[in-house]
Formats: structure tokens, C-alpha cells, sequence
């Protein structure tokens, strides 16, 4: 995040409400930041919170020995898949 913070090339402009202006303005006093500083760090932090519950999967230990073992089983070809592979192998142009 502090890569993200220090390149400053970009912008972004918002328009809010006053109130909303003012509570900003308050928790950045109370973190000691600048109001474009909190904004940042806040933004980055729920962004990298979303994009890490986006792209993160999370088994417990039950789930996750299924997962392992259904990795680990060999793979039972029915028609479906067959035509499916089939179909990858006309599309698709390896290189």
C-alpha cells in the first residue's frame, strides 16, 4: 500500500455531502492524517479486503481434506466431458 501512497500520477474527485465531508474530516483529525491521506489509506485498505475475499478461497479442515482428495482421485471421463475436451482441442490453438 505504501508503493500506492508514495506514486502520486493519479487522481480521483469525489463530490459528497457536507456531513459526509465533515465526519472525514473528523476521524482524519483523530488519526492525525490529512483528510486526502485517510481517504487513501481507507479506500486502499477496503479494496485490498474485497479483492482478497474476491480471489481467496477458505476451506476449514473437513473441507479442505475433500478438496485434496478430490483433487487426488482420477478423473472418471464421461460423455460430457469427453465432448468437452474434444471441443477445447478444435477451438483452442496451443503454442
Amino acid at each position: 500500500m505504501d508503493s500506492a501512497i508514495q506514486n502520486k500520477n493519479e487522481r480521483i474527485n469525489l463530490r459528497l455531502k457536507s456531513s459526509a465531508k465533515s465526519l472525514i474530516e473528523r476521524a482524519a483529525s483523530f488519526e492525525g492524517q490529512t483528510v486526502s491521506h485517510f481517504i487513501l489509506t481507507s479506500a486502499l485498505d477496503r479494496a485490498e479486503k474485497t479483492v482478497q475475499m474476491h480471489e481467496t478461497m477458505t476451506l476449514n479442515a473437513k473441507n479442505s481434506r475433500k478438496f485434496f482428495k478430490a483433487l487426488a482421485a482420477p478423473v472418471r471421463f464421461n460423455r460430457k466431458l469427453t465432448a468437452a475436451l474434444e471441443e477445447h482441442d478444435q477451438r483452442v490453438v496451443s503454442k
